[in-house]
């Protein structure tokens, strides 16, 4: 059973005290896209530390038409933010590949270099203001791979990692968030599509096969697995050939 009061006092404990031992003093930044995750890893960072020690970074990659709501969120925290545009360094990295490439840059891709700019602005932002880096991935996008790796599926810290989408939003709603943050349609922001269009199936279907592995469709049990299995090593440290020394 998920007790949301328990597990939202067990990871305000947690945050706190990752940073005593891992950057006392230091503040948690984060990248703030105004979706779920990114909101309620935000609140759960100002329930541990204050909001004097939360950074929020929005990074809109020229226009950004949702992006009221991430400076919603922030001003509902009363948070620092800053806002990062990528625009001009995703243009700039595409061109470049672009005249030295022999073969068509794919889709995947070109919708990957903005995560992975994303979190560059990221840390360079936490290493300018004492900062660590907060991972706001869930355990259902890391379920089936849906992070770019190096991009949203890094941080110095991980307080969602754990939680299925349906558990973040009830620790959302516990500690107060407006729906607009809670139950904002998850996108990536980037393809205009819906995550739930990507992945070709619900999260509610997600979350309960990972939670009880039951799934009524077999065709979308075989898609979770088959993502489930395809992604894993996204979730592994890179591996590494061991040396032994000859005695």
């Amino acid at each position: 059973m998920f007790r949301v009061d328990k597990v939202t006092h067990d990871i305000i404990v947690w945050i706190r005290e990752w940073f005593l031992k891992n950057g006392a003093g230091c503040n948690a930044v984060i990248g703030i896209s105004g979706g779920k995750d990114s909101s309620v890893t935000a609140a759960l960072c100002v329930a541990a530390l204050g909001r004097e020690r939360v950074i929020g970074v929005l990074m809109p990659k020229g226009e950004q038409p949702d992006i009221d709501v991430s400076k919603a969120l922030v001003e509902h925290l009363g948070i620092k933010s800053y806002v990062v545009n990528i625009k001009n360094a995703f243009e700039g990295l595409r061109g470049e590949l672009a005249s030295v490439m022999d073969c068509p840059l794919s889709d995947q891709t070109m919708i990957n270099i903005a995560p992975r700019m994303r979190m560059t602005a990221l840390y360079a932002v936490s290493q300018s203001v004492n900062g660590r880096v907060a991972n706001t991935c869930n355990l259902s996008e890391d379920w089936v791979g849906y992070s770019t790796r190096w991009g949203d599926s890094v941080g110095d810290f991980s307080p969602l990692s754990d939680l299925t989408v349906d558990e973040v939003k009830q620790v959302g709603r516990y500690l107060g968030l407006p729906s607009m943050f809670v139950d904002k349609t998850p996108s990536d922001g980037l393809c205009g599509k819906t995550d739930e269009d990507n992945l070709g199936f619900t999260y509610a279907v997600l979350d309960k096969y990972i939670r009880t592995g039951v799934c009524e469709d077999e065709a979308t049990r075989e898609l979770i697995d088959r993502k489930h299995r395809n992604n894993l090593f996204k979730l592994s440290m890179m591996p590494k050939f061991v040396y032994t020394p000859e005695e």
